[in-house]
């Protein structure tokens, strides 16, 4: 099967959620100039993903995966990538502290620009108009030009890509990840909510242990893995021809890559086995994501997990699990006896965002206490199947915004018109990304004690 594979096979295939490009000509040349583009990351970073993927799979790490819904081209700035990147620091120092274990660190970023859409109108009184799909494809504004497909975004889209992983890798390799800045990442509107005060107490200890070592030689001079971290980059693989333009045959393996993004994943409406997406995924190299939603039978997974990780490697497939608060218990053990009963190595990975979406006040949002009882469920049902709850994967921002309700602030359904920015989908701001983190840690040291008790009893 792996032998008839090509960068362009999806092209015989079926598929699900393409906008109607008006001008194919013009489509063609984009892709065609796209393809002559150098590539945005690299084959060997994306197997260095992939072997921390592989110690997670294993129970050795813990994946922390989150950033935008859809990035914009309006709101892209330095400012606004540092405080996402502020953040997703804070999340990961106190992941790391709660699981005592490596976290890998895994942005929805530098690429997110598509998005799926239920119905492919949306209409606005007695306007029709196609849907907005999210800037790489069309505008946001509701005018019957902006929402007109346009190629040239896709161009766009790349530079933007460019730009925002130059300065990521900038602050993960150039000192700003510092864990002597452990007291520097908090942001300026999360220092007077009730979690700042914990974070505080946490880095505090961190200094204390940077102290230590310090005084007996270990320094972040002359051991780098002190001052740098590794950050990798991911998106929803929706526009192929888009990956196809930046899938480049790797000159060390043979392999081929996506070079738009370290990891790609596919959603939970185009993962049908014989569509487009299921085939341009199966053939290139990078760690996948699958999104699992509660329509995926046992079956169906099996089928799937099979196409796309035919060689059962550690590491290849994150199964990114989006049922609801209400639904997981029904949906997630059938997903992992099967997974257990035919030798499959997977991550499990837990999306308690968009099962988990309601309408308030004629705004979409997410009821924080409704997330929380989704990661709860995660974990309580793989530790009784005995399965590893390897991670998390979340819509978040560094903004204060007030787009999801709950949280320690108790944002509610007035709150949600103050600063309700999202091109698309409702995000937890970093006051709530963090108390999620510190809930997350909870589980995870209540899991690594429950294991201790196993052994030593």
């Amino acid at each position: 099967m792996a032998q008839t594979w090509t960068p362009n096979s999806w092209r015989q295939k079926p598929i699900q959620q393409v906008p109607d490009y008006p001008d194919l000509a013009a489509l063609d040349s984009v892709e065609a100039r796209l393809a002559k583009y150098p590539p945005l990351v690299f084959a060997g970073e994306a197997r260095r993903l992939k072997s921390a993927l592989a110690n997670v799979a294993d129970g050795r790490g813990f994946l922390l995966q989150g950033g935008d819904c859809a990035e914009s081209f309006a709101e892209h700035g330095a400012d606004t990538i540092r405080d996402f990147f502020r953040a997703f620091l804070q999340m990961a120092v106190v992941l790391t502290f709660g699981a005592q274990q490596p976290v890998v660190k895994v942005g929805r970023i530098a690429g997110q620009f598509a998005k799926p859409r239920s119905s492919g109108i949306e209409k606005q009184g007695d306007v029709s108009l196609p849907s907005y799909r999210g800037d790489i494809i069309n505008g946001i504004e509701f005018t019957e030009e902006a929402r007109v497909p346009n190629p040239e975004r896709q161009v766009m889209a790349y530079r933007q890509s460019a730009a925002t992983l130059n300065l990521l890798r900038a602050f993960a390799m150039g000192g700003y990840a510092n864990l002597e800045n452990v007291h520097q990442w908090m942001l300026g509107f999360v220092k007077d909510s009730p979690q700042a005060e914990r974070y505080r107490k946490l880095a505090d200890r961190i200094s204390e242990t940077m102290d230590f070592m310090k005084a007996i030689g270990i320094t972040a001079e002359n051991h780098p893995s002190l001052r740098e971290t590794d950050f990798f980059t991911s998106h929803e693989a929706l526009l192929l021809g888009y990956e196809q333009a930046l899938t480049r045959v790797d000159s060390t393996s043979g392999d081929w890559y996506a070079t738009s993004g370290h990891m790609i994943w596919i959603g939970d409406r185009t993962r049908q086995p014989d569509h487009a997406h299921i085939e341009y995924c199966r053939g290139i190299k990078n760690p996948l994501g699958l999104k699992c939603g509660p329509s995926l039978t046992a079956d169906g997974l099996i089928e799937l997990i099979d196409i796309l990780n035919p060689a059962n490697e550690a590491g290849r497939l994150t199964l990114i699990c989006r049922f609801g608060h209400d639904k997981v218990a029904e949906h997630l053990p059938r997903l992992i006896r099967a997974v257990e009963r035919e030798g499959k190595k997977v991550v499990w990975s837990c999306d308690p965002m968009h099962g988990n979406t309601i309408t308030l006040n004629n705004y979409k949002t997410r009821p924080f206490e409704r997330i929380l009882s989704e990661v709860e469920s995660f974990f309580q049902i793989h530790r009784a199947e005995g399965s590893h709850p390897g991670g998390i994967h979340i819509e978040m921002t560094g903004n204060d915004v007030t787009e999801c309700t709950g949280g320690a602030r108790a944002l509610s359904g007035d709150d949600l018109a103050d600063r309700y920015h999202t091109h698309c989908d409702p995000r937890l701001n970093a006051d709530q990304a963090l108390e999620l983190a510190f809930l997350l840690a909870e589980r995870m040291k209540g899991g690594r004690d429950e294991k201790k008790m196993v052994v030593n009893g």
